[in-house]
């Protein structure tokens, strides 16, 4: 019995629910599928399937095989991929994590480029505002906004920038007085990106100044758009990165603040980053992805700095 073609029979057998659905996906008879199978749990000695005259459904011990099943031959494809991914054209799958509003309304939007772009690349994507362990998570390039990883373990590249805009809504404006200063936040509302510290200062650098000051609010998340959403509500003064709220700026949802400050929280920069594992210098899935976040983002009117 050829263990590994048992195994992918399996797999899709479980998938599809049934033997002749799998059959169908393979290009294969059923009675193929039914003789692989079964040859399977004969050298188990162990049922995987059970079968009834309307449906297949697996095992308890089935279920721990397939689980099994499925991470062997995806480190299978993997390890294929790996050899195939020095060559010129790129193959096999990417798993990328992105921060959840940026990979909503930047990414997403254009990820059929990509995929045009290059037919035999597979795509999966992570949408989280934590930073990824790239090596437990098996994430293969992680995006982050803010300041570069300096790491001998990890590579950074920068494929953009952007800035942080300090807004709030013309109603929260017309029953608080429009600070004029950034000292004048401090008797405001801030709504806060939650960072995990305690405490949290916002870093204003003026032509002449630079100002940090540790603003309150009773209002944080660590989802950007929340924030967002509470400021178009006009819940309270934020800083928001500029193409998350730029739409809002233009439409007049929200009125940007302090423009003459450059602003971000603590001793971040606005740098876009693109990062992976050393080992995965001159990956051919990596790179095509990081020049597709080069020429997104050179398009982006908030992404060009």
């Amino acid at each position: 019995m050829d263990k590994l073609l048992a195994l992918k029979m399996f797999v899709e057998t479980v998938r599809c629910g049934g033997y002749s659905s799998a059959a169908r996906k393979l290009g294969i008879s059923t009675s193929s599928v039914t003789r692989q199978v079964a040859g399977l749990e004969h050298e188990l000695g162990a049922s995987l399937l059970n079968r009834t005259t309307r449906n297949t459904s697996v095992t308890v011990a089935g279920q721990t095989y397939f689980e099994k099943a499925v991470a062997i031959l995806d480190a299978i494809d993997e390890a294929d991929a790996v050899v195939a991914d020095r060559g010129s054209e790129a193959q096999g799958r990417l798993r990328i994590s992105v921060p959840v509003e940026f990979g909503r309304q930047i990414i997403a939007p254009q990820l059929g480029i990509l995929l045009d772009r290059h037919p035999g690349l597979e795509i999966s994507v992570s949408l989280s505002d934590q930073v990824s362990d790239l090596l437990s998570e098996q994430i293969d390039v992680s995006v982050r906004l803010g300041s570069s990883v300096v790491s001998d373990d990890i590579v950074s590249k920068r494929v953009g920038g952007f800035q942080r805009w300090i807004v709030a809504s013309p109603d929260y404006l017309s029953r608080h007085a429009v600070p004029a200063h950034p000292r004048d936040l401090l008797e405001h509302q801030c709504l806060r990106f939650d960072y995990g510290a305690a405490h949290q200062h916002w870093t204003f650098q003026g032509d002449e100044e630079t100002i940090q000051l540790n603003v309150h609010g009773r209002l944080q998340s660590n989802n950007a758009d929340i924030l967002r959403e509470a400021a178009v509500a006009g819940r309270g003064v934020a800083l928001l990165a500029d193409w998350l709220v730029r739409a809002d700026v233009e439409a007049g949802r929200l009125t940007r603040l302090l423009e003459g400050y450059e602003v971000n929280p603590g001793n971040a920069s606005c740098c876009i980053n693109a990062l992976y594992l050393p080992n995965h210098r001159g990956s051919s899935r990596i790179n095509v992805f990081i020049d597709f976040l080069e020429d997104i983002l050179a398009a982006e009117p908030s992404t060009q700095r």
